[in-house]
């Protein structure tokens, strides 16, 4: 399928600091796709190049075949943006928030009316929609910023952490939505510092480190990338950690990683089930007792922490 968004060979630099070093993604139409990477990564800075809003030092960017450099009205037209912040302007109400945004984008007055009720209706504003802006709550002012990334039905959607604040439901209200929009055809991307957003919502991730993408794939393939299965267990008394430990030891490859002030015990394993019902015997022979024992697939979080390094003392500009 053709790429409704292709960035290729994007480079940026602040000064003597790369902020970007040859980043290449693409992004397919009714696609939910995820960028992750920690802080100086260069997230933001791709997202704002995508967005027209910083030129790049070299590289190419397209949306919806619109060449963001040469082009900037044209690509502008089919994207949507929902920064970090909620940009509304708090001395209006949220129907004047949403038909400014409708009549910039060079709706006539009857449809920019329409599209706005329409908005505020599906994001459960419209009891609310003649009461100023600013006595709006954090999530209420979310959920208006991103109706208004939605006003003139772009292509491509940006959700910059668009679910940063919210309240676990208005979380869930947000994802339907990602959800929807996506199975209607519109092309999501999606920053996020929650890793289980991205394993939610994601049809495909892309991890940042040091301006660069080190990995792409959908959740699975990544989780794969770590390899195996883990056997976690919790100890009842913290002097049996010796004991634990060593039969963790005696039946894996790897050593076991031991949280003694949480009585946690940790280890990768390969064959799965067949380990975790040899541990469970040898606890029982050494009546050992335990809070909590299972075996946990990979997560996204152990992903992100196998392919990003600690955060250097200065981070990089994104």
């Amino acid at each position: 399928m053709t790429a409704h968004v292709r960035i290729e060979g994007l480079h940026k630099s602040f000064g003597s600091k790369p902020a970007l070093r040859g980043v290449d993604l693409a992004m397919r139409g009714g696609e939910v796709f995820a960028l992750l990477g920690r802080n100086g990564a260069g997230k933001t800075t791709t997202v704002r190049i995508l967005t027209t809003l910083l030129r790049p030092d070299s590289g190419q960017v397209f949306v919806a075949g619109h060449d963001v450099l040469r082009a900037p009205d044209r690509a502008r037209s089919a994207i949507g943006v929902s920064g970090q912040y909620a940009a509304v302007d708090e001395k209006l109400t949220g129907f004047e928030n949403l038909y400014l945004v409708a009549r910039l984008y060079g709706m006539r007055r009857a449809r920019a009316a329409d599209r706005t009720r329409e908005l505020l209706a599906r994001f459960h504003l419209d009891t609310v929609m003649h009461n100023r802006a600013g006595s709006y709550s954090g999530g209420m002012r979310r959920r208006l910023d991103l109706a208004g990334a939605l006003i003139a039905e772009p292509s491509l959607v940006v959700l910059d952490e668009p679910t940063t604040g919210l309240d676990p439901q208005s979380r869930q209200n947000t994802w339907a939505l990602v959800r929807d929009l996506a199975g209607k055809g519109t092309t999501v991307l999606l920053t996020t510092q929650y890793l289980e957003e991205a394993d939610q919502l994601a049809d495909r991730i892309a991890v940042l480190e040091d301006g660069a993408v080190v990995a792409e794939g959908t959740a699975d393939e990544l989780k794969r990338m770590v390899g195996g299965e883990r056997i976690e267990l919790v100890l009842t008394e913290a002097r049996d950690i010796p004991a634990a430990e060593q039969i963790l030891a005696e039946i894996g490859d790897t050593v076991p990683h031991v949280d003694e002030s949480a009585r946690r015990l940790e280890l990768r394993t390969e064959s799965g089930q067949i380990a975790l019902a040899d541990v469970v015997a040898r606890l029982n022979m050494r009546a050992i007792p335990v809070l909590d024992l299972g075996l946990r697939r990979a997560t996204l979080d152990d992903v992100f922490l196998a392919l990003t390094e600690e955060p250097a003392a200065k981070e990089v500009p994104a």
